[in-house]
């Protein structure tokens, strides 16, 4: 495929909630701590002539298909290979304080899935089970699958996949490697398919929670989630915006928790004297619920169907 056609493929996620949460024509800088394709960038560029973009992410791949992107935005725009987990150091490392927004879409990017020598869809054929957004390092998916005990196994499909026929797929994986080891995609998803015993024609397909399920353990997706958004609020500057899009229940929830302690909402047991749990009134939610994408939207764009939208704004002081 064309680079030209990959990036024109890439359709941002909730594009108009983005831009009306994250409220570009204040000008200064917005972070966009998971670049992928650009997508969002190129919407938040173009549509304030005053505004800058830090573009992070962890696929030097996405990295370089953003910058062909976004190349006419000249030096509004600049990127950075890292973990959007990593984002005070990177600021800091910029010699800057705080910024004016902060952008995160955890999920995986239409150039990831598509591309069949990335191994992180069983749609692409015979591939490399792989799975990293970060190739030069970790762990791949194979090397996980080939490695962990049948009850590691079956608990991480269980609770990343929330595949309720996980011990009969772990059970299955263990009995494949002991005659060799798994290592690509279509090995892995014909061997969910007989272990959940799904022939057919299927509305979602019998190995999507489990290639999930592995692709958020690969990864490391959910470790440091609510650190992140402390984080994250500390660099905004007052009135600065934090706009989050997660595509998993457990993120969403994880990041529902954070934001609640950071608008002061203590957690701490109703008796107990003393808050001890950290609750410090530093922002304003703005998404009184998760926004999800539009009828119109998914069926434009049916991988944004299990997006969920949450947003907040620093308060001064």
């Amino acid at each position: 495929m064309l680079e030209k056609e990959v990036t024109e493929r890439h359709r941002p996620v909730m594009p108009e909630e983005v831009l009306a949460l994250l409220a570009p024509e204040r000008g200064g800088l917005i972070v966009d701590a998971t670049l992928g394709m650009g997508g969002h960038t190129e919407l938040i560029l173009g549509s304030a002539p005053a505004v800058q973009v830090l573009g992070l992410d962890r696929d030097a791949e996405s990295i370089r298909l953003a910058e062909e992107r976004l190349a006419r935005f000249g030096d509004r725009f600049k990127a950075v290979q890292s973990d959007y987990r990593e984002i005070a150091s990177v600021v800091a490392e910029r010699g800057l304080e705080s910024v004016d927004g902060i952008l995160v879409d955890l999920g995986i990017s239409s150039y990831q899935l598509d591309n069949p020598e990335r191994g992180f869809s069983f749609r692409g054929g015979e591939a490399a089970l792989d799975m990293r957004m970060d190739r030069s390092q970790g762990e791949t998916a194979a090397d996980l699958i080939n490695r962990l005990a049948e009850g590691e196994l079956a608990d991480l499909i269980f609770e990343y996949g929330e595949e309720r026929a996980s011990r009969r797929i772990a059970r299955r994986i263990i009995q494949e490697r002991e005659v060799a080891p798994i290592g690509t995609t279509a090995q892995l998803a014909e061997l969910v398919i007989r272990a959940v015993n799904q022939p057919g024609h299927w509305k979602i397909h019998p190995a999507t929670k489990t290639f999930q399920a592995l692709r958020i353990a690969v990864n490391q997706e959910l470790d440091g989630l609510g650190d992140f958004v402390t984080a994250a609020v500390e660099l905004l500057k007052p009135e600065g915006r934090l706009v989050i899009i997660t595509f998993h229940s457990l993120e969403d929830r994880m990041i529902k928790q954070a934001l609640r302690l950071e608008a002061g909402q203590c957690k701490c047991p109703p008796r107990q004297m003393l808050c001890v749990c950290g609750a410090r009134r530093k922002i304003e939610i703005l998404t009184r619920k998760a926004l999800v994408p539009s009828e119109e939207e998914v069926k434009r764009n049916p991988r944004a169907r299990s997006a969920k939208l949450r947003a907040c704004r620093r308060l001064d002081g």
